[in-house]
């Protein structure tokens, strides 16, 4: 029994020994993985775990040799102006968030992410983009969040946003930040393609109107309309609103126009539990109107004759201003022409006298009997 009670002491003894050193193996493992990864960190680049941060560096091109275990990446705050094909080329595998915000980037070329194919998110925003290549997702990308806020400066550059949101590829997008943009208007197809569309943020983007159909296809959950420049909201969009059961929409920090137009609205907005900040929606005109909250208007209020007169005094400037401008060009063909008109007064007095002359003879003839005479024995 002591033998056997020995024996088995001591291959206790090697079962521990020999889990202690598969666990230090196991260490000395996840120790080399971490060196690894951390090998080949690109300068003026900070790395950890599966992070590699190059943020605020002057870096005039994205970093590379980048870990081939990256699954996050910042580069951000520099002043790289446009990325290519060339920018990663190398394929990262595990790359699931890519953050490349504030750095004066204005052209997204071709195919820039075709060696992301996990990629998740990514934030362009605070930028300056005038060209974005409708080819610069993959067709089978799984882009679910992307934040293009502060992006676009100018109106004149909205086409070229229009073609990467018509483009077709991003059909797992989830999440889309269009704040701060210089949009004006939202075609009736811009979100079109986005089936899966559940958050977007269109904040502070000088909307004037939302045009019918903008919003049938997504099913979005949160909507973001603040601080634009809307007046009211047509029926059709109202509609499209409440075909979204679960929708959340923000309207705050618009100017709202209080006149008989808005009748629909106010209804609309008594009955609805959409709209998550209708406490905040205020007046903007008429004056006497001025911020005076959309709930508490009274039908009595809501008048429109102070606009025909406006629209009437309009008019008539308008006309005033056009009648001055054909008076102007008239009196400068007058001035043009001024010599032929003159030659052509002078031939009609000429033609005038000669004619008036004509008459004076006969009547001289007819008044004198010998002159009548002589004048018919001239016509025989």
């Amino acid at each position: 029994m002591r033998l056997l009670s020995t024996s088995c002491g001591c291959n206790r003894g090697e079962i521990i020994r020999g889990r202690s050193h598969r666990s230090g193996m196991i260490y000395l493992l996840f120790l080399l993985a971490i060196v690894m990864s951390c090998h080949g960190c690109p300068d003026k680049c900070l790395c950890f775990s599966q992070t590699v941060k190059c943020q605020n560096q002057d870096l005039d091109e994205i970093p590379h040799s980048l870990p081939a275990n990256t699954k996050v990446l910042f580069v951000t705050g520099n002043n790289i102006s446009r990325i290519s094909v060339d920018s990663f080329p190398d394929k990262l595998e595990q790359l699931t968030d890519l953050y490349l915000n504030g750095n004066e980037l204005e052209s997204v070329d071709a195919k820039v992410f075709d060696n992301l194919p996990k990629l998740v998110r990514l934030d362009l925003s605070n930028n300056k983009i005038q060209s974005f290549s409708e080819r610069a997702f993959p067709r089978n990308n799984t882009l679910q969040l992307l934040n293009l806020s502060s992006t676009f400066h100018s109106h004149s550059y909205i086409e070229v946003l229009l073609s990467v949101l018509q483009s077709g590829n991003l059909l797992q997008l989830t999440v889309l930040d269009l704040s701060n943009n210089d949009l004006v208007i939202a075609p009736a197809d811009m979100f079109a393609s986005f089936s899966n569309l559940v958050n977007l943020s269109l904040q502070n983007s000088s909307i004037i109107s939302i045009q019918n159909g903008t919003l049938r296809v997504p099913p979005l959950r949160d909507l973001d309309l603040r601080d634009n420049s809307l007046r009211d909201l047509s029926t059709t969009a109202m509609a499209e609103f409440s075909l979204k059961p679960g929708l959340r929409v923000h309207l705050s920090g618009n100017p709202w126009r209080c006149n008989c137009f808005i009748d629909d609205m106010l209804l609309w907005l008594k009955n609805s539990t959409q709209v998550v900040d209708v406490q905040n929606l205020t007046c903007a005109d008429p004056e006497g109107l001025r911020r005076q909250p959309l709930l508490q208007l009274d039908q009595s209020q809501l008048k429109c004759s102070g606009d025909m007169e406006g629209v009437l005094e309009t008019s008539y400037v308008f006309l005033g201003l056009v009648l001055a401008l054909i008076g102007v060009i008239f009196l400068l063909v007058l001035y043009l022409n001024r010599k032929g008109i003159k030659r052509w007064m002078y031939n009609i007095r000429d033609a005038c006298r000669d004619h008036m002359e004509g008459y004076h003879y006969r009547y001289e003839i007819n008044s004198d009997p010998r002159l009548a005479n002589l004048s018919i024995n001239s016509d025989v």
